[in-house]
């Protein structure tokens, strides 16, 4: 199996709406490269859009184990999170996100609505 090539395929399927096509094409090669973090990324996107979202969960956690400075990572587990009701849990890895990258107003607008969701976030 040509990795590289399969992944071009899966992202383009992704970016085409196709997210179930996606995650068809990446649960190979993430098994058969489990420590290519981009690969594991976009198969949590993928289960997070067609929402397998303890699939998503898995994924992401793996990815902020790996590497506790993903931003990113961290503020789709805590939207993961949030869409699985689970705010308090999301609050922390929004707080992280938002935290590492306050610039970024998807990460700032998650952290607000979960913190209000939550009780302002006390």
């Amino acid at each position: 199996m040509d990795l590289l090539a399969e992944y071009r395929r899966a992202t383009m399927f992704f970016e085409m709406g196709d997210a179930s096509g996606a995650v068809r094409l990446l649960e190979p090669i993430v098994e058969a490269e489990p420590g290519n973090s981009a690969v594991r990324q976009l198969l949590a996107r993928a289960y997070f859009q067609t929402a397998q979202l303890h699939r998503a969960e898995e994924q992401l956690r793996e990815l902020v184990d790996r590497d506790p400075s993903d931003h990113y990572a961290h503020h789709v587990l805590g939207r993961t999170l949030e869409r699985m009701n689970r705010p308090a849990d999301a609050l922390r890895h929004l707080r992280i996100a938002a935290a590492m990258h306050s610039t970024n107003t998807d990460y700032v607008t998650a952290l607000h609505r979960v913190e209000n969701r939550v009780g302002g976030g006390h």
